[in-house]
């Protein structure tokens, strides 16, 4: 028997895509609506996203069903935002966390607030592009753009509120922020007044599985039906997660791969101790209270900029044969360092930081392939060791969900070089995620350990052992 039917937005910062899925007994059935592209673009000197392509892109997705879903969910990437002013208008630009205008915003914070006093009370994993920095950013070179401010959102908040009218701060995507307290899994409003950064523009956080209400009528006009909008994890990393087959009898850890790399685990508390601090771990918030006990790392977004670098003359799989045929190749790089967040020439910045460290440089595309694949695969192995020494639990296999689950020369090498077996599934875990979500508001299903159960059943997963 078929069950209703749900629809999953779900945005990255390189593409997007809507997915419809429904219970089919059980096992969850899924389908591609529509697929576009995103990315930011530079606008007097500003790297910016185009949020109002991105919706428009929603309404022809949501346009092309035949029949009204039960409900719909949007997932996007993490730390951006929209300022609206009091006549809910956007102000100034809706600006990527690639953009260099967060350069030293850490060092300004420092003289308010320590990066160890921030990390106790958030849990927050220090990187430049966090909202804080940003917001702060704004305070100190734009001003009147703070001052004018009402509401806060981030980027699915505020493509929710272009659909529903509803003003929502939702959990998951506000703790990557920099800016919600890990202990009281609300906004820390004291570090808020610290930075001197407005504290009415901040609304109570929401938690997935909360229903926000109808479309807007207009919209439900040019979609051609009338629904629900239901929030999921709307930050992707926790829809992914939620879908994600972990094996509690192998202490898995995951790796959600795409344009980054998240590295971790679940714990039902969080880690703010000086020793997680240090190894530069971050507690998100999860699905039902839980924390993602992770690191971010660059991921395959180095491989993306190669490719655009050279004009999309290779594809993938052409990139990954070239990796092999060089696979002696011996340098490292850091993959979690500054220098490969937006550079001009990933190329470029590959070979710069084999030079300053006194390494062979690469020469060839093969050589620099390789030294990324290697380099990643590595810096799993090492997030790892680190995971198991700070939980004191041993973590025997890995499950990498995602887009870049497809990536095969990387699967295998992160096997080879971690001692561990890799499972690999689904591609599209973000989306089902999302779904599951929605399916567990609407009573469908009973929460995550009835959804991890459908995915195994669901989707073909496959292993690499370790060592191949």
């Amino acid at each position: 028997m078929k069950g209703h039917s749900f629809v999953a937005v779900d945005i990255g910062a390189s593409s997007g895509r809507l997915i419809s899925g429904h219970l089919e007994g059980k096992k969850l059935k899924t389908g591609e609506i529509h697929r576009f592209t995103n990315g930011y673009i530079e606008k007097n000197g500003v790297l910016c996203w185009q949020l109002g392509r991105l919706f428009d892109e929603i309404i022809i997705g949501l346009s092309g069903l035949d029949t009204p879903p039960e409900s719909i969910g949007i997932d996007t990437w993490g730390v951006d935002f929209v300022l609206l002013d009091k006549d809910f208008n956007v102000l100034g630009d809706t600006v990527s966390y690639r953009d260099s205008r967060t350069k030293d915003m850490d060092k300004e914070v420092q003289n308010i607030i320590s990066d160890f006093e921030l990390y106790k009370r958030t849990g927050i994993q220090k990187q430049i592009f966090n909202t804080i920095y940003q917001l702060y950013s704004i305070k100190l070179n734009q001003p009147e753009i703070l001052n004018a401010a009402k509401h806060f959102l981030m980027v699915p908040d505020y493509l929710n509120f272009l659909l529903t009218g509803k003003l929502t701060n939702e959990y998951t995507n506000a703790t990557t922020t920099g800016l919600v307290n890990a202990r009281t899994k609300d906004w820390d409003f004291e570090i808020i007044k610290e930075l001197g950064l407005p504290t009415h523009i901040f609304k109570g956080l929401t938690m997935p599985g909360t229903t926000l209400g109808p479309l807007r009528p207009e919209i439900a006009k040019r979609a051609g039906y009338q629904t629900k909008v239901v929030l999921p994890c709307t930050h992707d990393t926790g829809s992914a997660v939620f879908a994600t087959p972990l094996s509690e009898q192998d202490n898995s850890v995951y790796i959600s791969s795409g344009t980054w790399s998240l590295l971790g685990t679940e714990r039902p508390e969080p880690d703010c101790s000086e020793q997680s601090f240090a190894a530069n771990f971050t507690n998100e918030g999860g699905y039902g209270g839980r924390f993602r006990y992770l690191k971010n790392i660059m991921g395959l977004w180095m491989i993306q900029s190669v490719r655009r670098e050279l004009d999309k003359k290779y594809t993938y799989d052409e990139l990954c044969d070239m990796a092999g045929q060089n696979s002696t190749f011996p340098s490292i790089v850091n993959v979690l360092d500054n220098s490969f967040l937006a550079p001009k020439s990933m190329i470029g910045a590959v070979k710069d930081f084999c030079k300053s460290t006194n390494q062979p440089v690469p020469e060839s595309i093969g050589e620099v392939v390789y030294c990324i694949y290697n380099s990643l695969a590595k810096c799993y192995g090492n997030t790892i060791e680190e995971l198991e020494k700070l939980t004191g639990r041993s973590f025997k296999s890995i499950n990498i969900v995602g887009g870049g689950s497809m990536d095969f020369f990387l699967n295998r090498l992160t096997a080879k070089l971690t001692g561990r077996s890799v499972t690999v599934g689904p591609i599209e875990a973000t989306s089902i995620g999302n779904i599951l979500v929605q399916m567990t508001a609407a009573g469908e299903i009973s929460g995550i350990n009835q959804a991890r159960n459908i995915v195994r059943n669901s989707f073909e997963l496959k292993e690499y052992k370790s060592g191949f």
